[in-house]
């Protein structure tokens, strides 16, 4: 037999070449462009045509056997597998829950954010039509100052905040200010949400991984990666490690801090998912002179407000403001005005507490439902990490979900480049929807784990 001639449009498909290739894969099976029993081209021919290495292709291969679509014969090739005898009927939209990121509960917010709108009406002045500045914001930053009161970042001031639109712009923000020369490098840990890889690329800087353990960034490798590449930053979430859930202890935090004060590297703490109150300090407070400890409000009060700020080292305030200023002059004022309302009179505590309420009481549903499987977690924290038992591969469970109606994030999105993927899945709380319909979705991935495929063609 003959090998096919396949060659698919990889623009069309987002994410890492591999992701990008397995999709391809998929929908030529699905669609039929690629028959029942066809040959596919070997690794390094088709690697060839489409200018990756061979290791990308064979991961792409790899992925689309897992998921049942291919089947490899030694000394053969690679083949497209017959269809596989269950086939899920189509779920629709209406029945799907998505556990892939956190969707914060209603517990107010609406009203509280069309109450303040109401009296920011009459309040609309002549200032409204010129460009926002950074000096008419030093009352938000005072407020987000009292807002961080929880957390033991040092020694802080309205003069160290600068503030953005969301945290993930604040992010951005900060590698605007770190960043020097034509290819600088940007450690991040091994397992980085995607995010943070794009802000990265989008400085034309190169991501690379730092290996991680169960409390997140090792020192050692740390260490290890200073040796290869002239760094300039590292960001770690030390808290509340997104996707493995993983708190560093104190004596962790200090060695890191110790690392970036000896390499001179700038720490960039990402700290957006940390709602609960932590007695830890935090990286800010061990290496003042060099972190900048990035926040929002999205995943406490609401994802729609879009801001985020940055605590910046210690004399580096300016150096934010700076940044924001070249970048967007200063926050919308209807943007800023709301937050200072809700933030100054209460509210946005108000709601905070209540939606650290709601979520716990689903995380619990989640924990427990799950239970059987071990899943990682953390009081406050709006998802679990949950390794996957024998039999499962985790791009595999991730469509058999999605063929019965939940949405889940498959480890490996969270890794760089060709990086190996553990054997994990991020499961999310969905605060928007009915407990009912979440607490179903959860019985779906238990009966899922329950009972593993036979052989990855099923």
């Amino acid at each position: 037999m003959t090998d096919t001639m396949w060659q698919p449009d990889l623009s069309r498909f987002p994410g890492p070449k591999y992701q990008a290739l397995a999709g391809a894969l998929r929908q030529a099976v699905r669609s039929g462009a690629l028959e029942t029993g066809a040959r596919l081209p070997p690794v390094r021919d088709l690697a060839w045509r489409l200018g990756m290495t061979p290791g990308t292709v064979a991961r792409a291969y790899q992925i689309a056997m897992q998921e049942g679509l291919l089947t490899g014969e030694v000394g053969r090739g690679t083949f497209v597998a017959p269809r596989p005898v269950r086939i899920a009927a189509p779920v629709p939209d209406s029945a799907i829950t998505d556990l892939r990121s956190p969707e914060l509960p209603d517990v107010g917010q609406m009203a509280e954010i069309a109450r303040s709108l109401q009296g920011m009406a009459g309040r609309i002045g002549a200032d409204w039509l010129t460009y926002p500045s950074q000096r008419a914001e030093a009352p938000l930053r005072g407020a987000v100052v009292d807002w961080l009161s929880d957390r033991d970042l040092g020694a802080v001031g309205p003069d160290d905040v600068a503030l953005a639109n969301g945290g993930q712009a604040a992010i951005g923000l900060v590698l605007q200010a770190c960043l020097r020369g034509p290819d600088p490098v940007v450690l991040l840990e091994a397992l980085a949400y995607p995010g943070l890889r794009h802000a990265v690329r989008l400085m034309r800087a190169e991501p690379v991984g730092v290996e991680m353990d169960q409390e997140g960034m090792r020192p050692d490798a740390l260490r290890a990666a200073l040796l290869r590449h002239p760094a300039q930053a590292v960001c770690l979430t030390p808290q509340a490690q997104n996707p493995t859930t993983a708190c560093m202890r104190l004596s962790r935090r200090s060695e890191i801090a110790a690392i970036a004060r000896e390499a001179g590297l700038q720490v960039i703490e990402d700290d957006c998912y940390s709602v609960a109150e932590s007695a830890q300090p935090t990286l800010r407070a061990l290496a003042p002179e060099r972190t900048w400890y990035v926040g929002s409000l999205s995943k406490s009060v609401s994802a729609g407000l879009r801001f985020g700020y940055v605590v910046c080292p210690e004399g580096q305030g300016e150096v934010g403001r700076l940044a924001a200023q070249h970048g967007y002059f200063a926050l919308a004022r209807p943007v800023s005005d709301l937050c200072l309302d809700l933030l100054t009179t209460g509210a946005a505590q108000r709601i905070r507490r209540a939606v650290v309420a709601e979520l716990g009481a689903r995380l619990q549903v989640l924990v427990g439902g799950l239970a059987p499987w071990s899943p990682a977690w953390q009081p406050g924290l709006p998802f679990v990490w949950l390794t996957l038992p024998r039999g499962w591969r985790a791009s595999t469970f991730a469509r058999m979900a999605e063929a019965e109606g939940v949405l889940i994030r498959s480890a490996d999105e969270y890794v760089l480049n060709d990086d190996r993927a553990p054997n994990a899945v991020r499961l999310s709380v969905a605060g928007g929807v009915p407990r009912p319909a979440f607490e179903a979705a959860i019985a779906v991935l238990a009966r899922l784990l329950a009972s593993p495929p036979r052989d990855m063609s099923v």
